[in-house]
C-alpha cells in the first residue's frame, strides 16, 4: 500500500490534477500490519522494521508534498496510519460517520507515519509564540488513543481541519472528493513547502504534561508503561529536549518520532501489548 501509493502519486504528477485516495466499502484504513511488525521485533531484524517506519513517513511526506492535491475520502474507520494519511492530505472529504483516531498508544506504541510530526507542524501554525496551548487538547487525544465518534468530533478533538469536509450522505463522498480535488487543482493549488523553522514547545512543554502524567498514574488512572508512552508522546510534540521556542524543521520531528516509536517497539511490554492486542482483539493494560 506505501508503495502504491508513491507510485500512484507519481504517475498523477506526471499525467493527471490530482489523486483521491479511496477505499471501496469501509473501512478507509484501520492501520498498520502488527503481525508484521511483530514478526520483524521477534525475528529481531530492528533495521527492517526501522525501515518500515521511515518508508511510513515517505509516503506521508508523499502526500503531503506532492505536485498534484492528494484528498483523503474517509467513510468508517480511520485509525493509526489510515488517519495519518488523511492528516496529510491536502484535504480530508469524510463522511459524517468515519471515526478517526491516533490508537497506537493503545498497543504500547505513538503515531510515527508523521502524524505526531504534523501536529506539532499545526502546533506552532496555530500559535507560533505559544505552541504548547494548542497542544493541550491534542495531547490527551493522542496518549489515551481517543477515537472520534464523528468526522465532526474529529474537527473539534484537532484530527480533521476546519477546512476539510464533512459529506452527511455516505454515498455522495467519492463524487464530492473528486470535485474537491478537482477545485483544488483548477484554482493553482500549491504544496507547502517544507517548514524549517518551526517553534517548539520544548522540554518545559514535555515537563508540564509529565506533571500531569504524575497525577493521572498516583491516582491509578495510569500504568507505569502507560506514563512512559505518553512521555514520548509529549517529548516528540514538543520537539524534544531542547529550549522552548527552539526552531526546528520537520525532519528533525520526523527523527525524533521515529526515534521513540522503534525504542518503544523494542520494550517487552509493547510487545505483549501487540500480542494480546492481534489475538484478543482487545487493548492489554500492562
Amino acid at each position: 500500500v506505501l508503495d502504491g501509493i508513491q507510485h500512484a502519486i507519481g504517475v498523477a504528477e506526471e499525467q493527471l490534477k490530482a489523486v483521491v485516495i479511496w477505499q471501496t466499502g469501509e473501512p478507509f484504513s484501520a492501520g498498520a500490519d502488527l503481525k508484521g511488525a511483530l514478526g520483524l521485533l521477534q525475528a529481531g531484524k530492528i533495521d527492517d522494521f526501522r525501515k518500515m517506519v521511515e518508508n511510513f513517513q515517505r509516503t506521508s511526506m508523499r502526500i503531503k508534498h506532492s505536485l498534484v492535491p492528494v484528498v483523503s475520502a474517509v467513510r468508517g474507520l480511520a485509525l493509526g496510519g489510515g488517519c495519518e494519511f488523511q492528516m496529510h492530505s491536502a484535504r480530508t472529504v469524510a463522511a459524517l460517520e468515519s471515526y478517526i483516531g491516533l490508537v497506537e498508544a493503545g498497543v504500547g506504541l505513538l503515531p510515527a507515519g508523521g502524524g505526531l510530526h504534523e501536529l506539532a507542524v499545526r502546533a506552532a501554525q496555530t500559535n507560533p509564540t505559544d505552541p504548547f496551548e494548542a497542544l493541550k487538547k491534542i495531547f490527551e487525544t493522542v496518549a489515551m488513543a481517543k477515537v472520534s465518534g464523528s468526522a465532526l468530533e474529529a474537527k473539534q478533538s484537532g484530527l480533521l481541519r476546519d477546512s476539510d469536509v464533512v459529506v452527511f450522505n455516505a454515498y455522495e463522498l467519492l463524487y464530492v472528493a473528486k470535485q474537491v480535488a478537482l477545485s483544488l487543482a483548477e484554482s493553482g493549488w500549491r504544496a507547502p513547502l517544507y517548514a524549517r523553522t518551526i517553534p517548539v514547545a520544548g522540554d518545559v512543554g514535555t515537563a508540564t504534561f509529565k506533571a500531569s502524567l504524575a497525577n493521572l498514574q498516583a491516582g491509578y488512572f495510569a500504568s507505569e508503561h502507560d506514563v512512559a508512552i505518553a512521555t514520548r508522546i509529549a517529548d516528540t510534540l514538543c520537539g524534544g529536549a531542547i529550549e522552548r521556542g527552539s526552531l526546528v524543521d520537520e525532519e528533525w520531528l520526523l527523527d525524533l518520532e521515529r526515534k521513540h516509536f522503534v525504542e518503544l517497539a523494542q520494550t517487552e511490554k509493547t510487545q505483549a501489548r501487540i500480542a494480546h492486542t492481534m489475538t484478543t482483539g482487545k487493548p492489554l493494560r500492562n
